[in-house]
């Protein structure tokens, strides 16, 4: 009952081919082929007016006041963090040393 059971190959059925043997082939050197000649591209020139000037700047200060404010979030939420934990254990130290005293 407890002794597995091995299933068994099952034989092929049908008409079978042998495997083809394969033909070692030679290898042929060919011409080398010349590399490309280099293509120069036209770089386009950027104009910097003072309309796209304004605009860089006060995209960049919007993206300085966004990742200042979400640090200073996360270094708030840190701070509140310690403080409960600072707190908590304040009163667990307190309620401990009560109990200790009443024994």
């Amino acid at each position: 009952m407890l002794r597995p059971k091995f299933p068994t190959m099952p034989q092929p059925t049908g008409l079978t081919t042998p495997p083809a043997v394969i033909q070692p082939t030679t290898i042929t050197p060919g011409a080398p082929v010349p590399p490309p000649a280099p293509v120069t591209a036209a770089r386009p020139v950027v104009q910097l007016t003072p309309g796209t000037a304004l605009a860089l700047v006060g995209g960049g200060t919007a993206v300085v006041l966004v990742v200042g404010a979400v640090l200073v979030s996360l270094l708030l939420a840190v701070a509140i963090t310690g403080a409960s934990v600072a707190v908590c254990a304040v009163v667990l130290r307190s309620l401990l040393a009560s109990d200790a005293k009443r024994r």
